[in-house]
């Protein structure tokens, strides 16, 4: 199995890099970068981070194409290709409805969304003129002035049934967002029908487990610090997994309420002990090792360290390393 982690950019830049070259130097493969528009932007941190490391791939951790066209996300990552020299790769999905709400973007069709941008991207990646008609997105003899020298990997996120189904069907991998295997296994099968459905054979698949990890000698604390991010995916979690979870509607709809007021902290104190143990991965580095090892019975490939990482992160990607990464 190999490894990649995930920065979410409200560190400092200057903390963000030296977290990069500690991961470059730890032996992980890929950093991927949260994009919400609150946190520091995505591109110029993916820039700072390409120009300050050597070998690790880096994209964005994902983006979405409402907030920006897909056109200007394909000369974008392309443009970080070449900065990169040929290290990029680009994560999608149809992003987070409530934080596309407090703009006032309704997040319409999310499945056709991520195909018409995924086909306009890769398109425009491969040196093509794009000339489109979709549902929501349109192209008229669209072009790049210039074309990658190498082929950038698209990935998929989600959890969902039709949205991995697409990423089977369309991506070069998928990035599932779930912490147990039984939810893991769930979306591999997912996956494997949209392979199926287009004739893709799974060996050529990247199938990435993200995990939303928190470790650290200190249990209280590795869990405390991972509410903020169990909130979110237990917000849009699908109900089949809070079913099988024991998490129940009116638990979740709490939670869905006060993100979308903005009370981040009382979303966060919302958060029950089931659903960090259902959304995460938390606690002393034992237990990480032993989900990988459940992990690798599934058809896992790779495995992203999710935000927060631990309450120190660099002390935990460190630890990590060490357990993982022999």
């Amino acid at each position: 199995m190999k490894f990649g982690v995930e920065f979410v950019p409200y560190l400092k830049l200057d903390v963000l890099v030296k977290l990069a070259q500690l991961v470059e130097r730890l032996g992980f493969e890929q950093i991927w970068v949260c994009d919400h528009y609150h946190n520091r932007y995505v591109y110029p941190v993916l820039t700072q981070l390409a120009l300050e490391t050597r070998r690790v791939r880096l994209g964005p951790g994902v983006t979405n194409p409402y907030l920006v066209h897909p056109t200007v996300t394909a000369a974008a990552i392309a443009t970080l290709n070449e900065i990169s020299r040929g290290r990029m790769l680009l994560g999608i999905s149809a992003g987070d409805p409530f934080f596309l709400a407090t703009v006032g973007v309704e997040q319409r069709k999310p499945i056709t969304a991520v195909r018409e941008a995924t086909h306009i991207i890769r398109e425009l990646l491969a040196g093509n003129r794009v000339s489109f008609t979709g549902e929501l997105f349109s192209c008229r003899g669209a072009g790049l002035r210039f074309k990658p020298v190498n082929k950038i990997p698209i990935y998929i996120g989600g959890r969902r049934r039709r949205m991995l189904e697409l990423a089977g069907s369309v991506a070069d991998g998928a990035l599932i967002n779930a912490s147990q295997p039984e939810d893991i296994q769930e979306c591999i099968e997912y996956i494997e029908r949209g392979l199926r459905a287009s004739g893709r054979k799974p060996e050529a698949f990247d199938f990435v487990a993200y995990l939303a990890v928190s470790v650290g000698r200190d249990a209280r604390k590795a869990r405390d610090v991972a509410r903020g991010v169990v909130a979110f995916i237990t917000s849009s979690a699908p109900r089949a997994s809070l079913e099988r979870h024991g998490i129940g509607v009116e638990e979740v709809e709490s939670i869905r309420r006060l993100l979308r007021a903005g009370e981040l902290k009382k979303a966060r104190a919302a958060v029950t002990e089931r659903m960090i143990d259902a959304f995460s991965v938390c606690g002393p580095i034992e237990e990480l090792i032993a989900r990988v090892e459940e992990l690798k019975r599934l058809r896992v490939t790779r495995m992203v360290i999710g935000s927060p990482m631990g309450p120190e992160p660099a002390k935990a990607v460190r630890s990590i390393a060490r357990a993982l990464l022999r």
